[in-house]
């Protein structure tokens, strides 16, 4: 089947007790057992519920992944990710992350001793030298948050092997509709499927899916053991918005597309970052890459922190806001919002300045959006 059927039917046949065309909320904390060890495939909620299982089955199937586990959130994914290292595993990290996400690998190289080190692994020169010695972990995003940048992932696969390391990769950006990193060689792919999963605005979530069946009972066994585990709602919600994926994906890059347009050669624009246009640095990789360029773009606008301001209080369609990836175009000023926990001089010499703003492109029509920015830069 293709992609966009896959998304409907994988793993989603009508339940066989009712007909019933979605998957059951199954609303129960715990399960009957014939007797003690002896139950119908569930025992207790933490460790699995029916509706949970569908939704893991899913995220594998459209991944390409043998085993997949859902999260309460991207960070309960990570967290658990970080379980399998302890102390001085050393851990090579892209240097452009979510905030969030840098803040916990730095907790852990802080309070758990891992060797972390974050570096720009977009770079061949930069990863080859990083994994010329052995590392345990290789963790990135690609495109990144919030710089969009891209790694050579098949690349990367084989220089993280070659080090004995595992190759995860954030997914969250690109989304199986437009990247598949296990058919790139890489081990496990972790989402925040609160984004475009999801991709409604309603419910938190994240997800890890996993190459082979060994590495998927190792993280069932963590994902019980830590319990950061979605309610059965959440995951309806989820395999809800996964079903549209495709098509909204589409509208997403649409109007992204339309939006860096826009901003591009803007006399009140530094820079855009948006790997669809022929002026980012890794185009050629995104076309060889992925199969579309995704609905984020961010810019950045002339005048620093009161140009991002004065950009922001011309905006009518684009909601101020963090997340991403809703069906609704959000904006976030990720210098005091979503990486407000980078210090300072490390997210500047990255490229994450004050004047820096993230556009989350909705699916709204893209002449709308269009004509948004156009009308917030003529506050700058």
């Amino acid at each position: 089947m293709r992609f966009d059927t896959r998304l409907i039917h994988e793993a989603q046949s009508p339940d066989p007790l009712t007909g019933a065309v979605n998957p059951p909320v199954y609303l129960s904390s715990t399960f009957r057992q014939s007797a003690p060890n002896r139950a119908k495939g569930f025992v207790y909620g933490r460790t699995g519920n029916p509706t949970r299982a569908v939704l893991e089955a899913v995220l594998a199937g459209i991944e390409s992944g043998r085993a997949g586990l859902a999260f309460s959130s991207g960070l309960g994914a990570l967290t658990t990710l970080l379980e399998a290292f302890g102390s001085k595993s050393r851990i090579v990290a892209m240097d452009d992350l979510y905030g969030g996400s840098w803040r916990l690998l730095d907790h852990h190289r802080r309070q758990f001793g891992l060797r972390t080190e974050f570096l720009d692994l977009g770079e061949a020169s930069v990863a080859t030298k990083a994994l010329s010695e052995p590392a345990d972990l290789v963790y990135v995003e690609s495109p990144t948050n919030p710089l969009l940048k891209l790694v050579d992932l098949r690349a990367l696969a084989r220089r993280a092997h070659d080090a004995g390391a595992l190759l995860a990769v954030d997914n969250t950006f690109a989304t199986p509709a437009h990247q598949r990193p296990i058919e790139l060689g890489a081990d496990i792919v972790l989402h925040s499927t609160t984004k475009y999963l999801g991709g409604h605005s309603d419910v938190i979530g994240g997800a890890l899916v996993l190459k082979n069946r060994a590495l998927g009972r190792r993280y069932a066994w963590l994902q019980n053991a830590v319990g950061a585990v979605p309610s059965p709602f959440d995951c309806y919600l989820t395999l809800r918005g996964i079903r549209t994926l495709g098509v909204r994906m589409r509208a997403h890059e649409a109007a992204a597309r339309a939006v860096a347009r826009e901003l591009e050669g803007h006399r009140k624009v530094l820079k855009v970052h948006y790997p669809g246009l022929s002026s980012h640095p890794q185009h050629a990789l995104a076309r060889r890459q992925m199969s579309g360029f995704g609905g984020i773009v961010s810019v950045e606008v002339r005048g620093g922190l009161g140009g991002a301001k004065r950009f922001l209080r011309g905006l009518r369609v684009f909601t101020l806001a963090e997340s991403l990836g809703g069906v609704e175009s959000l904006v976030d000023h990720p210098a005091s919002m979503t990486h407000a926990s980078v210090p300072r001089e490390q997210r500047e010499a990255h490229g994450v300045t004050d004047g820096l703003l993230r556009l989350s492109c909705g699916i709204e029509d893209p002449a709308d959006l269009v004509e948004d920015v156009r009308s917030a830069l003529g506050r700058i």
